[in-house]
């Protein structure tokens, strides 16, 4: 997912749809929605599209050139939890059981109304991201902090972070746009009577900064002279 300018969140999905009317007449629908659309053209690099594009979403069809929107499931699953909808005009029983059971979360048939396919995909972004978000997953400005494994992803890429740059990015990740002072953040990291160096604070802050830097997060953590930092 991005941000839009005014700080709104604007889900990415992409479209693997072979038909070019019905293709862009759903790019077009799903932008008046809001999203943030991308339709596959080369349907021999699916998955190139799929890993520079980062999706939040797929629409796939079953009949494609190549290879089917089963095959190309199945690829996806392989490194990804993605949601995928399955469009299709294969409305026998057996179609839908082989989406479902190659990884796809629901089935459209076609023709369908562009309004129920619109709440179909509200619902699933809803129960994929916004759960996910409230319990182990920090986002802001594009910036979204796994908290499981500490992971920090931008923009399709992602750095691994230390104990100590994971607990700096939390905190301040939860306190957004407040200055967290540098005693705070020490008490925070170092939950300990011993003395420990000021010093070890602003290593282990410039190292993360550094981190970030390499993904493309410029500027992201704020020092505030005597007072701390903020996001």
């Amino acid at each position: 997912m991005q941000y839009n300018k005014v700080g709104e969140i604007m889900y990415k999905i992409m479209i693997v749809e072979d038909d070019e009317l019905i293709s862009k007449k759903l790019e077009s629908f799903l932008k008046s929605w809001n999203y943030d659309v991308c339709r596959v053209v080369d349907f021999y690099n699916v998955m190139d599209a799929f890993q520079s594009y980062n999706p939040d979403l797929v629409l796939m069809d079953i009949t494609l050139p190549y290879l089917n929107g089963y095959l190309w499931t199945e690829k996806i699953r392989e490194e990804s939890k993605v949601p995928i909808i399955f469009i299709s005009s294969a409305t026998d029983n057996m179609s839908i059981v082989m989406a479902i059971s190659k990884g796809a979360d629901d089935f459209v048939c076609k023709p369908f109304d562009l309004n129920v396919l619109a709440a179909k995909i509200t619902a699933i972004l809803r129960r994929s991201y916004d759960f996910v978000s409230n319990h182990n997953v920090l986002e802001y400005q594009g910036v979204r902090f796994n908290l499981d494994d500490n992971t920090v992803s931008f923009q399709s890429m992602n750095i691994e972070l230390s104990k100590n740059e994971a607990k700096i990015l939390r905190l301040l990740m939860e306190k957004k746009g407040t200055i967290v002072s540098r005693d705070s953040l020490m008490e925070y990291l170092w939950k300990t009577d011993f003395y420990v160096d000021e010093n070890a604070l602003s290593v282990n802050v410039n190292r993360l900064r550094k981190k970030l830097e390499s993904i493309g997060i410029v500027d992201f953590i704020q020092t505030k002279k005597g007072l701390g930092y903020k996001i």
